[in-house]
């Protein structure tokens, strides 16, 4: 939301202090890019999990996790023995992610809030498979996307799986224009150079599909 200079009054200064103030309050509180919209509807969920392959007690990384719909599917492939870990920007989606977590009895997420165009706040090696559900285009548009990559492969095993969903490059109802979609070509194009192979493509719907990385 943007105050609109004519609803300000030009004859009050301790009005124009306050709606500068407002205006300060609600940029702080801006939405990362793409935030609060989950693909995860948008899937074929069973065709994903299927091509992730994720073990007992393995451990899952979702990047830019924002409420957690993925992860909190995934918990069920992990199970308690294993790690999730959950690492967003909007610090609102990273709290209704734990309360769901906590109604799920889910007790071995670990969330953190920071902005994986930058750090991704885990040891070298720390995860078997991580994820980015429709958000690499949203990194290519803020131009983050060469960091964020380099940062999930220091943070992957070696052989560890990276798997990025993304939108079909078509007009489409749902999702960002199709001048920011990426089809898989661009996707390979801009993983590889961080060190990983392609392992395997998957349709997950009209909407969307799958590529997996494995990392060297």
């Amino acid at each position: 939301m943007r105050v609109n200079n004519s609803m300000r009054s030009k004859s009050a200064p301790r009005a124009k202090a306050k709606s500068r103030a407002g205006a300060k309050a609600i940029a702080k509180k801006e939405k990362p890019l793409g935030a609060g919209h989950s693909s995860f509807d948008l899937i074929d969920s069973p065709a994903l999990f299927k091509e992730l392959r994720l073990k007992k007690g393995s451990s899952f990384l979702d990047i830019a996790c924002g409420p957690g719909a993925y992860i909190l599917a995934a918990s069920e492939f992990i199970g308690p023995a294993g790690n999730l870990y959950g690492v967003d920007l909007w610090d609102e989606a990273i709290a209704a992610l734990r309360r769901e977590a906590a109604a799920r009895g889910i007790k071995n997420l670990i969330t953190k809030i920071a902005d994986v165009g930058k750090k991704i706040p885990l040891p070298d090696r720390a995860v078997d498979a991580a994820l980015m559900a429709t958000v690499l285009h949203d990194l290519v548009e803020e131009g983050k996307e060469t960091k964020a990559l380099r940062e999930t492969a220091r943070v992957l095993k070696p052989g560890g799986l990276f798997a990025v969903v993304e939108f079909k490059k078509i007009d489409a109802p749902t999702g960002p224009p199709r001048q920011v979609r990426l089809n898989p070509r661009e996707v390979g194009d801009l993983v590889a150079p961080f060190g990983f192979s392609k392992a395997r493509f998957r349709d997950l719907g009209p909407d969307v599909y799958l590529m997996v990385f494995r990392r060297r």
